[in-house]
């Protein structure tokens, strides 16, 4: 059942995503990823409210976060998954571990992409 309820909420998650990015670029403009910052941030917002619910609400299906915390939010943006997992790091008082996380992760993510742009660059030459 975990494995439906999780697969139920990734679609209309990525397909939020594509709409929400499309639309913003169409009205924000390109200058800026306006669609990415907004997903992030409204992810986050509603990572928090939502695990705020269902510690709070003992009696909560653990279905429906399954649904909607890992399978909407996850394909809707990773970058709540990041931040959830940075804080919850930070609450098991492993401030080294955060600290390497929180920042490792952007910068260590940005170089995969230089090194998977090369490697793809270096294949088509």
């Amino acid at each position: 059942m975990g494995i439906f309820a999780i697969a139920s909420g990734a679609i209309p998650g990525a397909v939020s995503r594509y709409y929400l990015t499309r639309y913003c670029k169409r009205v924000l403009g390109n200058g800026f990823p306006y669609g990415t910052f907004i997903i992030n941030l409204t992810g986050c917002l509603m990572t928090g409210f939502l695990f705020t619910l269902f510690r709070e609400i003992p009696s909560f299906p653990p279905e429906i976060e399954l649904l909607l915390r890992i399978g909407f939010l996850g394909s809707y943006t990773t970058f709540s998954t990041y931040a959830y997992d940075t804080l919850t790091l930070w609450r098991n008082h492993k401030r080294v571990a955060t600290l390497a996380y929180w920042l490792l992760s952007p910068i260590l993510g940005v170089l995969a992409i230089v090194i998977g742009r090369y490697f793809a660059k270096l294949i088509l030459s």
